[in-house]
This record gives C-alpha cells, structure tokens and sequence, in this order.
C-alpha cells in the first residue's frame, strides 16, 4: 500500500481509510484519495459527485439510504467532529440490521466507505462540522428513504445522547450530554422503525 491505510470493520462492505499525514512546522500534507491505493485494498469503485455540507453541534442526520439507485459513500471531515454510522439494509446478510459507528474528526482525518445497501447518517459533537462524501451515483430526485434514527431494534449508541425513546423518531426530550438539544429535519422526524419499513418474504 502507498498513502492510505485501509481496515475492514465488522461489518462485510464497510471499510475505515486513514491517510498517511506528512507534518512539519509549516503544516501537513496529504492525499484524501488515490485511486490505486483503494484497487490494491480491492476497492474498486467509481466516484461520479462530490458533495459537502455545514451542520451545527446537535444535529443529526439520518438515517438516509438510496431505494432504486444505491450509492456508495466515502465521507470525511475537514472541520470539526461527528460521529458517523451506517446500518446494514442487505436482505440476506448475516448482519442486517446491525450497525456501526465511527468517530471522524478534523484532526484524525478518519474515512468510511460505506457500500451500497446500507442506511447513513451522523451526529456532529463540536459547535460546526464541515462534512465530504464521495458517491458512486447521481442524486436521483425523489429516490431517498429513511430510517428512525433511534429505533431500538436497530439500537445505535449515538455518543453523548441523553434522552428515552418515546416511539417515534421524535427528537423532543433528547440533548447531548451539554444539554445541546437533538435537531433534526422535519422529514427525519418522520421516518419509520426498520421492521415497519422493510419486510420479506
């Protein structure tokens, strides 16, 4: 491997990147992405969009997933702090239904893919966050779906988070350990537990 670092995490299609950073007095310098390192780690997946976006301390965003056109996902943080999580929706996975988390910061300069068939969403911890994501399809119009960010069949350990599940994905009552209320979209509000959201045969 050349620049980067790439572990599996226990989840099967969700990897943890780390940079090799290059420091002196001046600063830093490193590669966020190169292509052959990712091949050689068997990633072999083709980027189309990059997106980014500011969010405030207390908010969150999630769980989102793609229904016709699923997306792969490599996100990053360049300022700030979030903790980012992803929720396995393959239906004849051994582990759907099962998450996993991971701490990006600024600072640890921290990647996740997240392959296609999973739910997404994070917490930002610090004041701001400034949050990168490469994907691996266009942003289809009308094609997004949702999960309840605190359905207790999927059972997220959100860091921080105080408050009781109330039934719903209601964010009342919930704050982070500062007493920072929990700030959601009007649409994340509204989505559904796993079990009311997906069934199979």
């Amino acid at each position: 491997m050349g620049q980067i670092k790439v572990t599996k995490a226990p989840i099967e299609g969700l990897y943890i990147i780390e940079p090799t950073v290059h420091g002196d007095s001046r600063g830093y310098f490193t590669e966020t992405y190169n292509r052959r390192d990712m091949e050689e780690a068997g990633l072999t997946m083709e980027f189309v969009q990059d997106n980014q976006s500011m969010s405030t301390k207390g908010v969150l965003r999630g769980l989102h997933f793609q229904k016709q056109y699923p997306q792969g996902k490599l996100v990053r943080v360049i300022r700030g702090s979030v903790f980012d999580v992803a929720v396995d929706l393959r239906a004849h996975s051994e582990t759907y239904g099962k998450w996993f988390g991971v701490e990006l910061t600024a600072e640890n300069k921290k990647q996740f893919y997240i392959s296609e068939g999973f739910a997404h969403g994070f917490l930002v911890l610090s004041d701001e966050a400034e949050f990168c994501y490469k994907v691996t399809d266009f942003y289809h119009p009308g094609d997004e779906g949702g999960l309840a960010w605190n359905d207790p069949t999927i059972g997220i350990e959100w860091p921080g988070l105080i408050g009781t599940y109330p039934g719903s994905a209601d964010p009342s009552g919930y704050t982070l350990a500062d007493g920072t209320p929990l700030n959601l979209s009007d649409k994340d509000c509204r989505w559904l537990p796993l079990g009311e959201t997906f069934s199979f045969d």
